[in-house]
């Protein structure tokens, strides 16, 4: 790792002080693991860092959540998932508590997190961090229109399964998940 000036180093941290949360909320929404986001965050500020003098001039927020994107999805292509076959599937427990099924957030957040990778992104990148088609498209390095095709099927695989996890929502014809 490379020493930076007093100043670089100065600005490295003011800039991860003030946008240090909302890059750890992009990873926990990538990761949808506290422990994992904390990892992902500073594995690449890690990596950031010796090209700070370059990439500050520039977005750096930007090229981080990119950096955050990658090296997230070369974490998911490696990683075993740990599934291991069973000739019959498990009982299912029913909740001790029938309004804890209701936290609508919990159920956004776990449907987000078995979205395929590419999806995940997209959802995080455009919904939770708001950038446009145009500047998701460029953090993930493909047109346009692979975003909007990504988005639209992520949307329908979460209304689909929120639909199915909270028993009390109805589709609207707005196409919007609506409590009855």
């Amino acid at each position: 790792m490379r020493t930076g000036t007093g100043r670089e180093e100065a600005d490295f941290e003011a800039f991860v002080a003030a946008r240090g949360p909302r890059l750890l909320r992009v990873a926990w929404l990538l990761t949808g693991d506290t422990y994992l986001a904390e990892d992902l965050l500073q594995t690449v500020l890690a990596k950031v860092w010796p090209k700070w003098r370059r990439i500050c001039a520039e977005n750096p927020e930007a090229y981080i959540r990119k950096a955050l994107v990658n090296t997230h999805a070369s974490w998911w292509r490696r990683r075993w998932r740990g599934e291991i076959p069973h000739d019959r599937m498990p009982e299912k427990a029913e909740p001790a508590d029938p309004f804890a099924a209701v936290d609508l957030e919990r159920s956004l957040a776990h449907v987000v997190r078995g979205l395929p990778p590419r999806q995940r992104a997209v959802v995080v990148l455009r919904y939770f961090e708001g950038l446009s088609v145009e500047e998701t498209a460029q953090t993930l390095g493909c047109r346009p229109g692979t975003v909007k095709s990504q988005a639209s099927k992520a949307l329908d695989t979460l209304r689909s399964a929120l639909m199915t996890a909270q028993p009390g929502l109805t589709e609207g014809s707005d196409g919007y998940a609506w409590h009855v």
